[in-house]
């Protein structure tokens, strides 16, 4: 595991005083993810939305990475910006360090959101491939495929523009750092670190979710201690673009203060 310190790029919305909500976004992407729900979340918190190592705005450190690495950058973060404990939302990769945050920094973090996530992937060698893939050939050929994964075909020829920020994100992306991303995920078996997790949790699936089916939703839900499993109708993986207010909903009934 690298212990190369990383200083993320990140963003603030919303207002000062607000309750905190962390938003973590999938591989391939940045925070431009976010962008659809931003306008509902930043009324009710104050948002803070950042970059993983090797994503967006971020460095790229050499690897090999862990799941690990790209949780303690965010807690370094969190030190950074003298935020002791936070709501938390993580879709995909956001979910895995939500959960990695839960069993291993249950004192940050309030209330937990794992989105469309998994504690380990159904095909982990198909990780592996890819980032073979991408070493030699780039990120260009894995672009529309990844998108046939995450949304819809309906979607797909429906919505361009909300499409076409999330390609040029994955385009974008430092190949070496997607690559050692991908190898990260491989190896990630996050299982056994359920049971552990005492933050309120929000496990939201989408039902049409072929990346993360929302069978492995309902199994992890079943290993948390205080889950609610909530499935999506006709939501794909990356349900917060799809399906903007069905998502954002979820989030502020979940994540919200009840005092």
């Amino acid at each position: 595991m690298t212990q190369t310190r990383v200083d993320l790029h990140y963003q603030l919305d919303g207002p000062v005083n607000a309750p905190v909500l962390v938003l973590s976004h999938s591989l391939g992407l940045s925070s431009v993810m976010w962008d659809p729900i931003m306008s509902r979340l930043s009324e009710r918190f104050r948002i803070l939305r950042y970059d993983h190592r090797a994503h967006g705005g971020s460095p790229a450190p050499p690897g090999p990475y862990a799941i690990a690495d790209f949780s303690r950058d965010l807690l370094r973060l969190l030190d950074r910006l003298q935020l002791e404990r936070v709501s938390f939302c993580g879709l995909s990769l956001g979910g895995f360090v939500g959960q990695w945050l839960g069993a291993h920094a249950p004192e940050r973090v309030d209330r937990l959101v794992l989105s469309c996530t998994a504690p380990r992937m159904l095909q982990p060698e198909d990780f592996r491939a890819r980032a073979e893939a991408v070493r030699v050939r780039g990120m260009a050929p894995i672009v529309e495929p990844a998108i046939s994964r995450w949304f819809t075909p309906d979607f797909i020829a429906r919505r361009p523009d909300a499409i076409a920020p999330l390609r040029a994100a994955l385009l974008a992306e430092n190949v070496e750092g997607y690559a050692a991303t991908c190898e990260a995920i491989a190896a990630m078996d996050q299982r056994d670190g359920l049971a552990r997790i005492k933050a309120p949790t929000l496990v939201l699936a989408g039902s049409v979710d072929v990346v993360t089916p929302p069978q492995q939703a309902r199994a992890m839900a079943e290993q948390i201690q205080a889950a609610e499993l909530v499935i999506l109708e006709g939501a794909p993986h990356i349900a917060c673009v799809e399906q903007p207010d069905a998502f954002a909903d979820q989030v502020l009934r979940w994540a919200l203060p009840t005092s």
